[in-house]
């Protein structure tokens, strides 16, 4: 098995080579491409010291399967030149997963759809999607899911490194003058946001991704929410109202969720199913920090309504680099096989 991993030296794809190992997938030949910012870099792979190509450059020749973590843009030029190389190319970007030729895959909700590549490309979920996906879809196949409103939670390091490192500058710039928060943020110079639309340190921003140019004021991440859910889940008229936040925390999405279906639901019965459902962990306190470094999706705090049967509520925590991009990505590779 040769396999590419495109974006190799960035978060997701350091994530991805670390998880090819772990799973022991049956590599057989690696080869790393980057930016040619990144290339010439040697990064170390199962003892061996692999050089970075050039993206733009390089022959594909001889790649079967090709794990791609290089932004959308990149991946609209680079995918359909991997894949009529010969290769599978699966995409977590945001490139392709609306194209009705693309699969969109979680493997525990619908790998039935590798059967319909039709351009040698799957697309991965947005990594807030993919959080939720493995907790709805079980109670959706017990009793028909219709609605959703969820308010989400997003880690910094949705935005990439950059992300990471304004949250890290601004917690170390406050200091001592930490306590000061609790009275008077004001009193306390975070510095400047070049990445976030606000101070993200000690701070929620009610407003994750960008707005969207359809006059809703919806951002680019609550429209994935929307989209994404539907043709994962098979269902094209789901009702979906999302707020996406970002929160100074490092690694971890977490959504908060109320569903409506079609027929009653029990909390107890929800219970059972999510005890079930593979890639779901039942705790009692689902959080970022819990998830981060893990691979399920962390779901709490379910309850029915008490007035209204057919209402559902819960908290669900995941890694947002691990599920969210890499392990899903990783799993597809894993149901080519």
């Amino acid at each position: 098995m040769k396999v590419g991993v495109f974006g190799a030296t960035g978060q997701v794809g350091s994530v991805m080579r670390a998880i090819l190992i772990e799973r022991d997938f049956p590599v057989d030949e690696i080869r790393f491409f980057a930016s040619s910012r990144s290339a010439g870099q040697k990064i170390e792979f199962k003892g061996d010291q692999v050089e970075v190509e050039d993206a733009d450059l390089a022959d594909f020749s001889g790649i079967e399967v090709a794990l791609f973590s290089c932004g959308a843009n990149a991946s609209k030029v680079l995918a359909p030149r991997v894949a009529k190389s010969g290769a599978v190319v699966v995409d977590n970007s945001s490139a392709w997963r609306m194209d009705d030729d693309v699969p969109l895959i979680v493997p525990e909700v619908n790998g039935v759809e590798i059967k319909n590549i039709k351009k040698g490309i799957i697309a991965n979920p947005n990594c807030t999607t993919m959080v939720a996906m493995p907790v709805l879809a079980p109670l959706h196949k017990e009793w028909g899911l219709n609605r959703i409103v969820a308010t989400t939670f997003q880690a910094v390091s949705g935005a990439g490194g950059a992300g990471v490192k304004e949250l890290a500058d601004q917690v170390f710039d406050v200091g001592q003058d930490v306590s000061k928060l609790a009275f008077d943020g004001s009193a306390v110079d975070l510095g400047l946001s070049k990445v976030f639309p606000a101070n993200v340190a000690f701070n929620v921003i009610p407003m994750a991704g960008s707005l969207v140019n359809d006059g809703s004021g919806d951002t680019n991440e609550e429209t994935k929410l929307r989209d994404e859910s539907r043709k994962i889940l098979g269902i094209a008229d789901l009702d979906v109202t999302a707020t996406c936040t970002r929160v100074g925390v490092m690694t971890g999405h977490s959504l908060s969720i109320t569903a409506w279906f079609r027929n009653e639901t029990s909390t107890k019965k929800a219970l059972e199913l999510l005890e079930l459902a593979p890639s779901v962990e039942l705790v009692d306190i689902p959080t970022p920090l819990l998830a981060a470094g893990r691979d399920p999706s962390f779901v709490g705090r379910v309850r029915s309504h008490y007035s209204d049967p057919t209402q559902l509520s819960l908290f669900v925590s995941g890694d947002n680099l691990r599920k969210g991009a890499a392990l899903n990505a990783v799993q597809i590779a894993e149901l080519l096989l």
